[in-house]
């Protein structure tokens, strides 16, 4: 294998600079030359290429986002576009695209192997941590950490005003980021798209806590949880009496310098994925299970189901007493 390509796709998360890192300058080691596509899915089909040195990212380890810039592209669910973007590659006669993302920006890198051929490695590039594959996926750390500084700092002035506080986290369709800040951050309840849990139910758990003298509660919801933030705080208020405060996070999880874990855990994904294409080994997902970096099947990889850990769910309730 001569010619590589990687590109970073959907949404941003720290640690996917260290993974463009450990692919570029691998890959230089082991005689390849590599390109880094600008933009994702829309730099394939734009032919935006940029031939990578050793310098090209160096001082890069340490910064969030990533530096070859990312996107979300609707063109690329059309074939005529992936056509496109496959002429692209094969004009610059790539051998291998490596693909750093989440759900969607792995299922783009199989179609593309699918129907035209590439050779392609997937890596778990999003805070989400809901590639079911992998037991954590790159930026998850991070953005956890995040919430669990913000929890920290909110707590101290929730428990001044004695109030009650919901913190907004990300987590569409994967509450990952909410039960593992919730239950590191010590939060009285944490709300999950995965699982169901009345309003009146948290009223209730709110009352106990002001009646057993707690001077504030912490609520962390993840965003796709069914029930609105401000339906959510009308209800604490009528049911309470107790002011209530909205904290939203939103894209201040993404943000910011990666932790050693995700450092680590990004910097082994690229060397794996640059060493599978070196070894003729292709469309393969990249990941870590029980603290080792593995690969597997990408087809396969992408129909695993991320699994809850309730028995943390269970560990809030019974700490939040």
């Amino acid at each position: 294998m001569k010619r590589i390509a990687v590109l970073t796709s959907g949404g941003d998360a720290p640690g996917m600079n260290a993974a463009l890192r450990a692919v570029v300058r691998y890959g230089i080691y082991y005689g390849m030359e590599v390109y880094s596509v600008h933009r994702g899915y829309e730099g394939l089909i734009e032919g935006d290429f940029e031939r990578m040195h050793r310098r090209s990212v160096a001082d890069i380890l340490h910064r969030g986002g990533t530096i070859i810039k990312t996107a979300r592209s609707e063109r690329f669910m059309h074939k005529e576009f992936r056509e496109k973007a496959f002429q692209n590659l094969q004009k610059l006669k790539i051998d291998g695209l490596i693909v750093i993302g989440g759900n969607g920006s792995l299922t783009g890198a199989k179609m593309l192997s699918e129907e035209f051929g590439i050779p392609v490695i997937g890596i778990p590039g999003t805070i989400d941590n809901d590639l079911g594959y992998t037991d954590n996926t790159i930026g998850f750390d991070t953005a956890v950490n995040t919430v669990l500084d913000a929890i920290t700092k909110i707590r101290d002035t929730s428990s001044s005003h004695e109030r009650s506080t919901v913190i907004e986290v990300m987590g569409r369709n994967c509450g990952d980021i909410a039960l593992y800040s919730g239950f590191s951050g010590g939060a009285e309840i944490v709300l999950l798209p995965e699982m169901e849990t009345s309003v009146k139910e948290v009223c209730d758990k709110v009352k106990e806590g002001i009646e057993s003298g707690k001077l504030h509660s912490i609520i962390v919801r993840a965003e796709g949880f069914p029930v609105s933030s401000q339906d959510l705080i009308k209800a604490l208020k009528e049911e309470t009496g107790q002011d209530v405060k909205l904290v939203v996070l939103s894209y201040l999880q993404r943000g910011g310098s990666p932790t050693f874990r995700d450092r680590v855990l990004a910097t082994e994904c690229g060397v794996l994925a640059v060493e599978l294409l070196r070894d003729g080994i292709f469309n393969r997902a990249v990941g870590e299970v029980s603290g080792k970096i593995v690969h597997f099947d990408l087809a396969k990889a992408l129909e695993a189901k991320s699994t809850l850990r309730e028995e943390l769910l269970q560990g809030i309730k019974v700490l939040s007493m």
